[in-house]
């Protein structure tokens, strides 16, 4: 095939049983995911609707769909599904909904709305938990359902008190769950996974809709989304998975790099294709990357090789302290693009936690350097902007149940599970929303009085609301609902501190003027409008669209996966950072040297490695150690500065020359205009 090397040909062509492409880094995986998928439609006779394509963001979901229709024409691809996980599970959920105890239009609570969750069913137990071990129990409860175990196995199992306490309140999580009808983001896999083993019927209409299965870093995948795929595959096995052992770094969230080994038991057809040419770097980036993911060990073995060209030298820059490593990049970043002509958008200076960022943000702005973080959390997110949001739809709609579910209780009405569990079953028997079902006198029978003086109260407040002029002011209208409510008081009494309370305040009052913005630049703007308007710049920043600004990349070596720049600057390479102190402390180091090699990996041109002697860390001054991970690169391929033995001084004063031969250029040419 055009434009294909002999492996990805060979990858693409073969239909005859399951297939894992063992893809290194840079290797054109996506390119063989998409060329296979128009073979299997154009040469093999598939209709799109008969195939799926899954990965796990949606940002590479859309990429493969929009190559996909390139590739084939839009209408010759109509009908075919890229998605991830989430979103297959999404849809199968839709359609088998009443199957699992679900009502149509069923909630998806995100991870501030499961935590927010979890605090509610522990304080109804006596229990009050920090929120950091909130998060813990949080994480605790998707593990559990990532690996399929059900909250009855996960009490069977407690292997402790904590343990017990978090397997109770998973039991009570999921029951408050189904109460509110809404599901969180593991039971978009959990569930489908669970009606398929329980009805062979749903499992074979969903087997007959999907007729080839292409499943993207499959290293990726935890427990019960393997699962999933070998029921759905299961008999006909017409499967495809692309992955990569070596850049597995997801274990903190269930993944399971074992997966690809397990797939060889489990599929004892399994052929193995190896995509070993990489196209992105230098040969002296793969030989080190290679020399250090060596020292893992491998079920499948593969060696990256390229024709890009031999490469800069990789710099190793030991700096004075971590102040000293963000001005030491920030000032050769500058230096280089001065240099090279290069736009800022083609570096990225990336690190193993967010904690690392801000001296670097502040170096960058003091050099006027334009840049710009990913993986922040998005405006709308925060619990806050959500309370008020859902109180508008609710104005808006008085049937977003989810919005009703949100709000409810916020601030507390001491309407609880039971109460709401009781509610949904009657609104669901008459066909009717919530709120609607809250005013009407046959929930008499269900509920008690105390329980229903609560509800109608409330929906009456709402109808209230709802009824007032039409002609009032949208944002006279959420100002004086926040007043009914109090809100600003009932933020002070359920934050952790004051200035928590203080920042969700602000955040609130930025939201108001968001909207007395909106509201001047339209003559027309009624609340339906705003609702509307808000619910999409939500979306928008959900699916965090990447900036076409030329800025330097910030970013975390997780969310860097998939990436790739010209030129990269990999920091804090020291024992404790890189690798990871929790790491170390549990003798296990092979996901952080993954790490690393996926860090490596993303630079094409040019890589500078950093490290700083010392470092404060609570107030005082530590000694750093250089990472281990240095020591198993190729030594020929380094090129060190900062040791103090001599050796870079005459390259730092060549490059200071043409630093200042650079911006004497510059400011020439502004003189000039």
């Amino acid at each position: 095939m055009a434009g294909l090397n002999t492996e990805q040909s060979e990858a693409v062509r073969y239909i005859d049983g399951p297939l894992l492409v063992l893809a290194g880094a840079g290797s054109g995986k996506t390119r063989v995911i998409t060329h296979k998928i128009a073979y299997l439609v154009r040469d093999c006779g598939f209709r799109p609707h008969h195939l799926a394509a899954v990965t796990f963001t949606n940002k590479a979901a859309r990429e493969m769909k929009q190559r996909v229709s390139k590739l084939m024409g839009g209408g010759e691809s109509r009908g075919l599904r890229v998605c991830t996980f989430h979103t297959l599970g999404l849809s199968i959920l839709r359609r088998e909904a009443s199957r699992v105890g679900l009502r149509a239009g069923f909630s998806i609570f995100d991870d501030r709305d499961s935590v927010q969750l979890v605090q509610d069913v522990l304080k109804r137990g006596g229990h009050h938990v920090e929120t950091a071990d909130l998060r813990r129990i949080r994480h605790r409860m998707s593990l559990w359902k990532n690996a399929t175990i059900s909250p009855e196995g996960a009490i069977a199992d407690a292997q402790d008190a904590d343990d017990a306490v978090a397997a109770r309140a998973y039991s009570e999580y999921d029951r408050a769950l189904r109460a509110y009808n809404a599901v969180d983001f593991d039971d978009l896999i959990l569930l489908p996974l669970t009606l398929m083993r329980g009805e062979p019927e749903v499992l074979a209409d969903w087997q007959g809709k999907i007729r080839h299965l292409l499943v993207d870093e499959y290293q990726d995948t935890n427990g019960c989304q393997y699962e999933l795929v070998q029921s759905l595959v299961a008999g006909r096995q017409a499967l495809t998975v692309v992955g990569d052992d070596d850049q597995s770094i997801y274990a903190w969230r269930g993944a399971q790099p074992e997966n690809l080994a397990r797939l060889r038991q489990d599929f004892p057809r399994l052929k193995v294709i190896k995509l070993e040419q990489n196209y992105r770097s230098t040969t002296r980036i793969l030989r080190s990357a290679n020399a250090l993911i060596a020292h893992n060990p491998h079920v499948f073995e593969k060696k990256l090789w390229g024709r890009v060209g031999h490469g800069d030298p990789i710099r190793v820059v030991l700096c004075k302290d971590g102040d000293h490593e963000a001005e030491r990049v920030s000032g050769e970043l500058l230096h280089h693009k001065f240099q090279s002509g290069s736009a800022f958008g083609d570096y990225a200076i990336l690190y193993r936690g967010n904690h690392q960022s801000k001296p670097f943000e502040k170096a960058l702005r003091l050099h006027n350097i334009p840049y710009q973080i990913s993986g922040g959390s998005s405006f709308f997110a925060h619990s806050e902007v959500k309370d008020v949001m859902a109180y508008m739809r609710l104005l808006a709609n008085p049937g977003d149940d989810a919005a009703f579910l949100r709000i409810v209780n916020v601030p507390r009405r001491e309407i609880g599970t039971a109460t709401l569990e009781k509610l949904s079953r009657y609104a669901e028997g008459r066909g009717i929303h919530l709120l609607a079902a809250s005013a009407e006198l046959g929930l008499e029978s269900t509920l008690g009085p105390p329980a229903l003086e609560r509800l109608r109260r409330f929906a009456h407040w709402v109808d209230r609301l709802a009824a007032g002029p039409a002609s009032e002011d949208p944002v006279t209208l959420v100002r004086g609902l926040l007043h009914e409510l109090d809100y600003d008081s009932w933020l002070l009494d359920s934050s952790p501190s004051f200035k928590a309370a203080e920042r969700r305040q602000q955040n609130v009052q930025e939201l108001i003027a968001w909207l007395a913005r909106l509201v001047a630049e339209s003559t027309d703007r009624n609340l339906a409008d705003l609702v509307a308007h808000m619910s999409l710049m939500d979306i928008m920043e959900r699916q965090n669209e990447a900036r076409a600004a030329d800025e330097v990349h910030l970013m975390t070596l997780h969310a860097a996966k998939g990436l790739e720049f010209a030129h990269v600057f990999l920091v804090g390479v020291e024992e404790e950072i890189l690798p990871h102190y929790g790491a170390m402390a549990n003798d296990d180091v092979e996901e952080e040297r993954r790490l690393a090699y996926v860090g490596i990996t993303r630079a094409r041109k040019t890589l500078t490695l950093t490290l700083a002697r010392r470092r404060r860390r609570g107030g005082e001054w530590v000694e750093c150690e250089p990472s281990r991970f240095l020591g198993e690169l190729v030594a020929e391929d380094l090129e060190w500065h900062g040791r103090g033995d001599g050796l870079d001084t005459a390259k730092s004063r060549e490059r200071g020359h043409a630093h200042l031969a650079a911006l004497r250029g510059m400011l020439s040419d502004q003189s000039g205009r």
